[in-house]
C-alpha cells in the first residue's frame, strides 16, 4: 500500500466542509472527535481535514506539532477506511478530525484513538446499504 498523502486527499472545498458539518455525524474518542459524512464514491474515496483549535492550544508551535501527530496517525491507519468497507459499499467519506484536549497528548494515545475512530467510521459505512435510496446521502 502507498502511504503517501496526496494533495487531493485533503478536504479544501468550503461547500464540502459546510456540508460535512451540517449533514454529517460525529464520533468521539478523547482527545479526538471525528465528524464524517458518507457520500457517493467519487474520484477520491476519502478526503479529510484536521483542526486544532487555537482556543485550546494557544501556542502555534504546539498546534503544528499536534497537527503533525494527528496527520501521521491518519496516514498510517487510513487503510481501515480505504479497503473493504468503502470499496464494497460504494461510498466515499469526508472526515474532519478535531482535537479536544487542552494539553498535548503523546503520539501513542493519538494513534490508538485514531484507529478506533477509523474502525467505527468503516463499520458505519459497511452497515449502510449502497442501493437503498432512502439511506443515500444527499449530494
Amino acid at each position: 500500500m502507498d502511504y503517501k498523502l496526496k494533495k487531493n486527499e485533503k478536504l479544501c472545498s468550503r461547500t464540502a466542509v459546510n456540508r460535512l458539518f451540517d449533514e454529517g455525524k460525529s464520533l468521539m474518542a478523547f482527545p479526538l472527535r471525528a465528524a464524517y459524512r458518507l457520500r457517493p464514491r467519487g474520484e477520491f474515496p476519502v478526503q479529510f481535514l484536521i483542526t486544532i483549535p487555537k482556543k485550546r492550544i494557544r501556542k502555534a508551535v504546539n498546534r503544528v506539532a499536534l497537527r503533525r501527530r494527528v496527520r501521521e496517525a491518519y496516514r498510517l491507519n487510513r487503510r481501515e477506511l480505504l479497503h473493504a468497507p468503502l470499496e464494497q459499499a460504494g461510498w466515499g467519506v469526508d472526515v474532519a478530525f478535531i482535537y479536544l484536549d487542552n494539553t498535548q497528548a503523546p503520539y501513542s494515545v493519538i494513534e490508538e484513538k485514531m484507529t478506533s475512530l477509523l474502525q467505527r467510521i468503516a463499520q458505519a459505512a459497511a452497515e449502510r446499504p449502497s442501493s437503498d435510496p432512502d439511506n443515500a446521502p444527499k449530494t
